[in-house]
This record gives C-alpha cells, structure tokens and sequence, in this order.
C-alpha cells in the first residue's frame, strides 16, 4: 500500500484549509443560520465533504449548529476577532501608508489625535529633501482651531461644544492668518464638513500650509488625523484626492467600512 509523501499531505491539509475558509467566508454572507444544503451548493462541495469540515468548525466553536442542519458563525470568531482589535494601534496601522503617501508627495505626512483643546502629533513620515523644517517633533501640541487636523475634529462636534471649546480657548492665534473669530471658524468647520477634508492655510505657522483627513475605527469613530505638510507654495491640490484614499485604507485596516465600499 502506498503511503502518502509529505508533498501529497501538505497539498490535502492546504485543500482542507480553502474549504474551511470557503465554508467561513460563505456564512459570512447570511445574516441567519444557513442549511447544510445552501452551503454545500454555494461553495461546490460536496455535502458530505462540507458536513464533516462544519462538524469540525462547531468542535473549535467557529460555527455554530444552531439547529440540525442548520449552521452560522461561533463566538470563537468574536473572541478572535477582539484580540486582533486590542491589539491594533493606530500608529501601527498607518506607518507603512504614511510612508507610502511620503514617498508619492516628497511631503512631510503627519499622524495626529485629539487631547482635550488640542492635537497631539503621534507620528510623522518625512525626509530632509522635503524641503520644510519639521517644527512640532513628535509628541508636540497645537490647538485645534489653528491645524487642519483639530478642524476635522472640530466639524463633527456640536455647535454647542464648539461655542464652548471657543470660551475655553479664546482663539487665540498664533499669526495674522489664525482664525480668531467664532463666526469665521464656523464658517470653516461647515466647509470641512461639506469636503470631508480640512485645511490649515499657514494659520499655525507661517509658510506652511497643511490638508488633512479623518481616520476612523471599526465603530465609525474618528480617532485620528493624517496630514500632509509642505511649503505654503509647494502644496499641490491633486494631493487631496491621494491623501483621503490613504486615510480610508488605513481606516479599513483598522476594521471601518465606509458606507461607499
């Protein structure tokens, strides 16, 4: 009798592999329990085949039998999937995009979160041909009326909690640019959200001008910002549109899906 060379083995335990995530993949689909015969025809195998590899799926609590017959997604899924979620980070999983962005733009691209009246920069891709001195280093502060990023979180405030950030604050300016009047910044915040992007044109520092994104998580929250920084002569529209796509992925990553995808 011939035995199975080790070739032949991986080759079966990588086919049962695709099936189990075949069958997986395919009770992700229905939002109720779906019959032994639905996924046997859905998926092309055979009932047999499909049955025993589910049987093994409910033993490891992936699926669920939640009648004879009838199968949908375990709990040991959730669990998992809360694991990966606390274990995620913002800045982990907007390093390599940010870098991307960089490498595109040759521009300063800068992750920031919001702290109480202000933004806090967490993380920044950028190189000395950038051609712009890196004024707040990571872990620097700047309030949020004066930085693209600290509008975005404005915009989705209430008018009541920005009436009240504009007390607490007094809008103060940092130059003949800054936005110090609460009708102009909300003039401002209206724009953003109309565009779904913010801008800083040189309000925070003097021949900088930024355009930033939201970044949101698995909830919808916004729980970050990405920028892009460059000489006020030097930022370049088209960046916009490059800019946006690289806070959504980021976004995906971090388990949001947009209503557009």
């Amino acid at each position: 009798m011939k035995t199975a060379s080790p070739d032949d083995a991986d080759k079966i335990s990588i086919q049962v592999i695709e099936r189990m995530i075949s069958l997986l993949d395919t009770l992700a689909l229905y939002p109720d329990p779906v019959s032994l015969k639905e996924l046997s025809a859905v998926t092309g195998l055979h009932p047999s085949t499909a049955h025993r590899i589910l049987n093994d799926l409910v033993v490891k609590r992936f699926v669920d039998r939640s009648e004879p017959g009838s199968y949908r997604l375990g709990m040991r899924l959730l669990e998992l999937g809360n694991v990966v979620k606390s274990r995620l980070n913002v800045r982990e999983a907007a390093l390599d995009f940010m870098r991307g962005l960089h490498r595109k733009t040759n521009q300063t691209v800068n992750l920031s979160v919001r702290q109480s009246d202000e933004i806090v920069y967490i993380d920044r891709a950028f190189s000395e041909r950038s051609g712009m001195q890196v004024v707040r280093a990571i872990g620097g502060r700047a309030p949020l009326h004066l930085t693209s990023t600290g509008k975005l979180f404005l915009s989705i405030d209430d008018p009541k909690m920005v009436r009240a950030y504009a007390t607490r604050t007094g809008l103060a300016g940092h130059n003949k640019n800054s936005i110090t009047d609460l009708s102009k910044l909300e003039r401002e915040l209206s724009l953003v959200r109309a565009l779904g992007y913010a801008r800083d044109n040189e309000e925070l520092e003097l021949g900088v001008r930024c355009m930033a994104a939201g970044i949101r998580d698995d909830s919808g929250k916004m729980i970050a910002g990405l920028s892009i920084s460059a000489p006020a002569d030097r930022l370049q529209e088209e960046w916009v549109e490059d800019l946006i796509s690289t806070a959504n992925q980021i976004s995906a990553v971090l388990g949001y899906a947009s209503q557009q995808q």
